[in-house]
């Protein structure tokens, strides 16, 4: 049987962007935090027009940071809405008016975990819920680490917040069995698994890659 190694990679397999016309929108709640709803009417190109409710939201980062013996730095946080003290990758809102990417992500890493990186590359971009909200996550890889020379002064579900090392392998395995339940930390570790296991760290994106979800 012949090899496309091109194919093993997903080379031609891409989400295509496309916007249908909206005939009428409105906020329909504004919450004055993190989120807004909005009500759209689509004109589809085939078919009636129908209405869809848009949860506004201003995107997220997240980091798989790992250190020398691919040990990676998880921190465990209480969700209420769900009810869980969930154990997660360092992530955090893009909610800083034209923060970069990678900056924010250098933020979060810093404020939950007092630990900076010297060598950044992104995972994975996503979209966590694309018929429900707009919002975008970018996962970075971290490692190269080292303590941060200052600490943050953690408030709210951040005030009692623990970190918690564990090899990349175990933290795979509790996501496949079922013990783990964070999307970032989810798609994170599978993610650099799969490229520690395969084409290496050096095959992936540079960490200021463009990201068009968030970009246009």
């Amino acid at each position: 049987m012949t090899d496309y190694p091109e194919l093993r990679f997903g080379a031609g397999l891409t989400d295509r962007p496309e916007r249908w016309p909206v005939s009428a929108s409105e906020t329909v709640h504004e919450t004055g935090r993190v989120i807004s709803v909005r009500r759209d009417t689509i004109e589809p190109p085939v078919g009636e027009q129908f209405t869809r409710d848009v949860v506004v939201h201003p995107g997220a980062v997240g980091v798989v940071a790992l250190d020398e013996n691919n040990r990676m730095l998880l921190v465990r946080q209480y969700r209420h809405p769900v009810g869980y003290k969930l154990l997660e990758a360092p992530a955090g809102l893009l909610d800083v008016q034209g923060e970069q990417y990678r900056l924010g992500a250098e933020r979060e890493l810093w404020e939950e975990t007092a630990t900076k990186a010297a060598d950044w590359r992104i995972l994975v971009d996503a979209f966590t819920s694309p018929g429900l909200t707009n919002e975008a996550v970018r996962i970075f890889l971290a490692r190269d680490l080292s303590p941060a020379p200052e600490s943050f002064a953690r408030v709210h579900e951040e005030a009692d917040m623990e970190t918690v090392w564990a090899p990349l392998v175990d933290v795979v395995g509790a996501a496949l069995a079922g013990h783990l339940q964070n999307p970032i930390l989810i798609m994170g570790a599978l993610a650099a698994w799969t490229a520690l296991n395969g084409p290496g760290f050096e095959t992936l994106r540079p960490a200021d890659a463009s990201w068009p979800a968030k970009d246009r």
